[in-house]
């Protein structure tokens, strides 16, 4: 289901979240590394993201993670440094 013109979340987000978190568990038991694993997942993102958006707007989605990450919204006291 696609965001809606307000810009809330799809109501299937949660669940795809839920997909992801236990993809990446699996991988994390078959002992795939955290890089491969994270990469491989990225690259998926990117193809799928290919798939439905302008190269463009897809340039805008990373440097908005970009910017996230630089802000260091992504770290939550989990004790890496930024």
């Amino acid at each position: 289901m696609q965001a809606d013109p307000m810009g809330e979340a799809p109501q299937d987000l949660s669940h795809a979240g839920s997909v992801v978190d236990k993809a990446i568990q699996y991988m994390m038991e078959q002992r795939i590394g955290p890089l491969s694993a994270a990469s491989a997942l990225l690259g998926g993102a990117i193809g799928l993201l290919s798939r439905q958006m302008s190269d463009e707007a897809i340039v805008q989605v990373l440097q908005n993670a970009i910017a996230s990450v630089q802000a260091g919204e992504l770290r939550d006291g989990d004790g890496l440094q930024g």
